[in-house]
């Protein structure tokens, strides 16, 4: 599942494609696009080589939590991505 993209992350920080929002509850009920929440979990696409004295715990293709606000949403070749330090990841899935 992981894709390559054409940019490269620097030191701890990861490119993360993001899992599409819920589009219905689990009792069925059609969630429109204003109350829908933002994902918290996502795909590892790219990672850093670390950290002089930290290598990367994470790899690509790897499935992550991740806090609420965490990243900076970037838009690459049509595709909608987050740039995040590997401290913002939660755990892995």
């Amino acid at each position: 599942m992981a894709k390559n993209v054409s940019i490269t992350p620097l030191h701890d920080r990861v490119i993360v494609k993001p899992a599409p929002a819920e589009e219905k509850t689990a009792g069925g009920i059609i969630i429109p696009d204003t109350a829908k929440e933002k994902p918290q979990r996502g795909t590892v696409i790219a990672a850093g080589p670390g950290k002089k004295d930290e290598p990367m715990t994470v790899k690509n293709g790897d499935t992550i939590l991740y806090g609420k606000y965490a990243g900076t949403e970037v838009s690459l070749e049509g595709e909608d991505y987050l740039i995040m330090r590997e401290s913002d990841i939660l755990a892995v899935i």
